[in-house]
């Protein structure tokens, strides 16, 4: 269990842009991760736990391309404060080159922006699917890290991406319905995908201790039923500051640099990397391939299942 104490937390200053460079040319040589994140239910600030959190792994030298797979009710543009010039909805509907349609957020974080109350992407088809994959596969050599952004509950978009995930990190909140949400996700996700280890952020609680306390009742029934491996990554304190940031349309971790919760998401990055990722182990986004043709040949990890 990891140890955070938002009191005794300490969050560097954003680095300047020729060390910021450095460290992304450094960080090419580091292994590919893709981390999917989720939740049981809305309102348990899923989305904005992903784009702080990639903000704050691009900061750190990490070069991320964060995937807003919340399709038909994507909204990480809007909590990053910047109209996306294309979205997903161009891709997979227009054939147009996934490249034309990133959207650069800073820190070396590029966002594939979801298309928001288009019906069409609430439930992908295995075309679409494949079509997404064939659009994202030659951007593998300029990002080492892919983070998906799922929509909350059991939907067959959500199987998708967390099922091709290497890690799928559940967020959590405090209240009996988000627990009981959450253990139905990650029941979902072990019986239909495989999954065989889910992290656990626990988010707007008041303490550590309160935290832990949320884990407990989660994995008191995990344990019991689930053949999977559930592990607490981090926890994100009940900051004021982060509704004022998301009235503004601005992130966080770039509004309050040195606030709680900032702090809080850098130790959470930290500790999914220190991780050894499950699955597979290819370079790039092989990772997806692979698993994916695994699954379209009869493995367990299904798309509709």
């Amino acid at each position: 269990m990891l140890d955070i104490d938002s009191n005794t937390a300490h969050h560097a200053p954003a680095d300047p842009p020729d060390q910021a460079q450095r460290l992304r040319s450094r960080g090419s040589s580091r292994s590919f991760r893709v981390i999917a994140i989720t939740s049981g239910k809305g309102g348990v600030g899923k989305t904005n736990i992903a784009v702080n959190l990639a903000l704050s792994l691009g900061r750190d030298g990490r070069r991320v391309l964060l995937l807003d797979a919340d399709l038909g009710l994507a909204n990480a543009d809007v909590l990053l404060g910047v109209q996306a010039k294309a979205d997903l909805r161009h891709v997979l509907l227009e054939g147009r080159d996934l490249r034309d349609c990133l959207t650069p957020v800073g820190s070396g974080v590029d966002l594939l922006a979801g298309g928001s109350g288009i019906a069409e992407l609430a439930d992908l088809d295995s075309e679409h699917k494949w079509r997404l994959l064939e659009a994202i596969e030659p951007l593998g050599d300029r990002y080492d890290t892919l983070l998906i952004d799922t929509g909350a509950g059991i939907g067959s978009n959500v199987r998708f991406f967390a099922g091709a995930a290497q890690d799928v990190l559940v967020v959590v909140g405090p209240e009996p319905t988000s627990l009981t949400d959450a253990y139905s996700t990650i029941k979902v996700l072990s019986h239909k995908c495989g999954v065989r280890r889910v992290l656990v952020c626990v988010n707007r609680v008041t303490s550590l201790s309160a935290a832990r306390e949320v884990f407990r009742q989660l994995t008191a029934v995990t344990s019991r039923f689930l053949p999977v491996v559930v592990e607490l990554c981090g926890w994100v304190p009940n900051d004021p500051l982060v509704e004022q940031a998301v009235m503004k349309q601005v992130p966080f971790t770039t509004e309050n640099p040195m606030g709680p919760a900032s702090q809080a998401v850098r130790l959470l990055g930290e500790s999914v990397l220190r991780r050894a990722p499950e699955g597979v182990t290819s370079t790039g986004f092989q990772i997806f391939w692979q698993t994916l043709l695994a699954a379209d040949a009869g493995g367990h990890k299904g798309w509709d299942a």
